[in-house]
């Protein structure tokens, strides 16, 4: 364990390291500050990432970059509703060895990379997704009885379009609960839409540098891992989550009368994870209260489960968890 002169100076590089890093992907992404700096926060506090947003927006070019400038091996899946289980894993196939015998060989699938892209991750049917939720959670791949270790670091980058319904399997509670973060894509502003018109017409794209390797990424998200959250931050955390379940003392009326279940213990990590990384980037060596409440709405949003009337309604998640960050906040004592 680091002591508290040593921690400073590591986070000082960290912090030198992120912004060098954001600076790179804003050579190739217009805009998108806020999505940009979520995404590294989540990149260095191990978690995966669900990116919405419309068709265009650059989600996949997102990831593209993203695995350029960290040094990554990527890797793609493209779902559709036919793609199976052994598409994503990959499958055992017969071969002949060099003394013509046949043998069984396993063919890796595309899961076995640094960054995974999974694109429109809802139009893979619930099989697929079992699958996919394996892999994620235990970071290995079980076939024929004998468990395959995924490279590391390793991250799953996953995109759905809100906007489509027909042909799309809503992603279970259980999967989504497996996500970090769920960041939305906004669309462009004008002065947004211009530059990216000027900076496409030549079809040129900009040539970007590796600002980190695996082994320097897996450095810094230990480094980070360090930093220490009081007693009192973690009640904090705790009464957030608490809060987005009915039937709990702190609720909102909101939350009573158009949610069926809360956030998980799971969102309870993801917020102390990603408040460690906030703190860092403000040069501080301890986790505040406020670095919780920045990454409440993008740790929560998708594990707060609306029940019937909050459906009919089409209450938005994102309002109801506000709400209870607002409330949260005036009744904690620091």
């Amino acid at each position: 364990m680091r002591n508290s002169h040593e921690l400073g100076q590591d986070l000082e590089r960290f912090r030198d390291r992120f912004h060098a890093l954001k600076t790179e992907i804003q050579k190739a992404i217009v805009g998108y500050d806020e999505l940009l700096t979520d995404t590294l926060v989540a990149v260095f506090a191990r978690g995966h990432i669900l990116l919405e947003g419309v068709p265009g927006l650059g989600k996949t070019f997102l990831v593209q970059t993203l695995s350029q400038v960290l040094g990554l091996t990527p890797g793609r899946i493209q779902c559709t509703p036919d793609l199976m289980p052994a598409d994503i894993l990959g499958t055992h196939i017969v071969n002949e060895n060099e003394e013509g015998r046949r043998v069984m060989h396993f063919e890796k699938g595309p899961v076995f990379a640094n960054l995974v892209l999974v694109d429109e991750v809802n139009r893979a049917t619930p099989k697929t997704q079992a699958a996919l939720l394996e892999v994620m959670q235990e970071g290995g791949v079980t076939a024929g009885g004998e468990t395959m270790p995924l490279p590391k670091p390793f991250f799953v980058m996953a995109t759905q379009n809100p906007m489509e319904m027909e042909g799309t399997y809503p992603l279970p509670e259980a999967q989504a609960d497996r996500f970090l973060f769920k960041l939305r894509v906004p669309f462009p502003d004008r002065a947004t839409l211009v530059e990216i018109s000027r900076r496409t017409a030549a079809f040129d794209m900009p040539e970007l540098s590796r600002i980190l390797d695996g082994e320097e990424l897996i450095m810094f998200q230990k480094i980070v891992s360090e930093v220490p959250v009081a007693d009192h931050v973690n009640e904090y955390a705790a009464r957030i989550i608490l809060a987005t379940h009915p039937g709990d003392e702190g609720q909102t009326p909101s939350v009573a009368k158009y949610v069926s279940y809360g956030a998980s213990p799971r969102g309870m990590q993801s917020l102390i994870r990603g408040a460690r990384i906030h703190c860092a980037l403000d040069g501080r060596t301890a986790v505040s209260v406020e670095d919780v409440k920045r990454v409440a709405l993008p740790a929560l949003r998708h594990r707060v489960i609306l029940n019937f009337q909050g459906e009919a309604e089409s209450k938005s998640v994102d309002v109801l968890v506000q709400e209870v960050i607002d409330s949260v906040s005036t009744t904690v004592i620091a």
